[in-house]
């Protein structure tokens, strides 16, 4: 039996059914989670999907945060589950504080919404155990707060402790480090700001985001 992904459904979120159907494609079994259950249900891993939860009408992902699956999801990340947060999934991770750092407007206070290139900084995620050190991804990008900023000594330790798993080439919302995504220290729970969703059909542009998407999924036992 296919492991189940679950993929959390906020108000305002518009990529859960994209990344459903990216899941779907490599052998998993994606199932949509409602904010405001209590529970992840059956799920074996959980990814929170890019979009505006309840329309950024705070700052992004903070209103998110307290929607009552999080508890649930804080819990399964403490326990070991695998944990995603693409784009504001990323935002909302770092407000319920399962990842160091925070997410602020882009360096010229422009949305972007392009493609753009990454390199793979670490295999040791579970965003990205299938991919290679040094490779390269080319992954869109779609967003207005998604330049990553921390402390010098945050900075240093994500350094210390290979934790930056994502760089951009070249850094285009003028992020410290030039860091697309970073993970927690027990390396199961990941942000990042590019939408691997959305390079995962050859008709999409770039199948390139299938590597982090399958590395999900190697985690929870579903090989390609």
């Amino acid at each position: 039996m296919a492991p189940t992904i679950g993929v959390v459904r906020f108000p305002g979120t518009n990529c859960e059914f994209d990344t459903v159907e990216a899941v779907n494609a490599l052998g998993g079994e994606g199932e949509i989670l409602w904010h405001g259950d209590s529970t992840l249900g059956n799920s074996d891993a959980v990814i929170i999907a890019g979009g505006f939860a309840h329309g950024d009408y705070l700052r992004p992902g903070a209103i998110a945060r307290f929607s009552p699956i999080m508890d649930a999801v804080i819990a399964a990340a403490k326990d070991g589950m695998p944990v995603i947060g693409i784009c504001n999934g990323f935002q909302v991770l770092t407000e319920a504080g399962l990842l160091p750092g925070a997410l602020q407007k882009n360096a010229g206070l422009k949305f972007i919404n392009d493609w753009q290139m990454l390199r793979v900084e670490s295999t040791n995620s579970a965003l990205t155990s299938a991919a290679e050190v040094g490779q390269s991804l080319n992954i869109p990008i779609n967003h207005f707060e998604g330049n990553y900023t921390c402390s010098e000594e945050t900075l240093a330790e994500l350094r210390a402790n290979d934790q930056i798993v994502l760089t951009y080439t070249p850094n285009p919302n003028g992020s410290v480090g030039d860091i697309a995504g970073v993970c927690n220290v027990g390396r199961n729970v990941v942000g990042l700001m590019p939408h691997p969703e959305r390079a995962s059909h050859a008709l999409l542009g770039s199948t390139d985001g299938n590597v982090l998407l399958q590395s999900v999924l190697d985690s929870v036992g579903v090989s390609a």
